[in-house]
């Protein structure tokens, strides 16, 4: 054989390195000819293979997807939130918040303009009117909506529509108050 290098047989590999000047280089050529000698001695050379450690499954574990739906197969996101959404029993609940999203669309761009959804709770949904004519008005109205929302939301979702006028200011506190007084009849007198 030549001493051409890249004509060399792994197995001739000589363990000790050759002389070097720089002392990080000599830890390394060190370190490397400490390591072919463990796997010399190890009985591994250059050319095996590497020994996998992952543990392999008998043949009767092994399982096929078959052609029929399991746990395993690919679900669609709007089916799993769908399933999640009533395996928890927020159906109702993210219907209505969809229904307040809409709410124009839902009542009208007039209605709408003046009455704005507060909160859901239990079926019964809580509108706040800007004005008391509007909140009568929305009173007249009730039957209508409850069943424009069935519509929308599904039938005994939204059960009772809550009505309330404009928030009055008030007159507990403040410099005007008396105190021990019954309110607003106290306070100009």
């Amino acid at each position: 054989m030549s001493n051409d290098d890249s004509q060399r047989d792994p197995q001739d590999v000589d363990d000790d390195p050759q002389p070097v000047d720089n002392p990080l280089d000599d830890a390394a050529a060190g370190a490397l000819a400490r390591a072919r000698s463990a796997a010399k001695a190890a009985g591994l050379s250059p050319s095996s293979r590497a020994v996998s450690r992952r543990r392999r499954r008998p043949a009767s574990d092994i399982t096929f997807s078959s052609s029929r739906a399991d746990g395993r197969d690919p679900v669609l996101l709007g089916d799993q939130l769908g399933r999640l959404l009533a395996e928890r029993g927020w159906s109702s609940d993210v219907a209505v918040g969809s229904v307040v999203s809409r709410w124009p669309s839902v009542v009208g761009e007039d209605v709408a303009h003046h009455v704005v959804p507060s909160t859901f709770d239990q079926g019964i949904l809580t509108v706040q009117a800007d004005s008391t004519s509007w909140a009568t008005t929305l009173r007249y109205m009730t039957p209508m909506l409850l069943e424009r929302l069935a519509a929308e939301v599904g039938p005994g979702v939204v059960t009772e529509l809550q009505i309330l006028g404009p928030a009055a200011p008030s007159w507990r506190r403040g410099g005007r108050a008396a105190p021990g007084g019954r309110g607003p009849r106290d306070t100009y007198g």
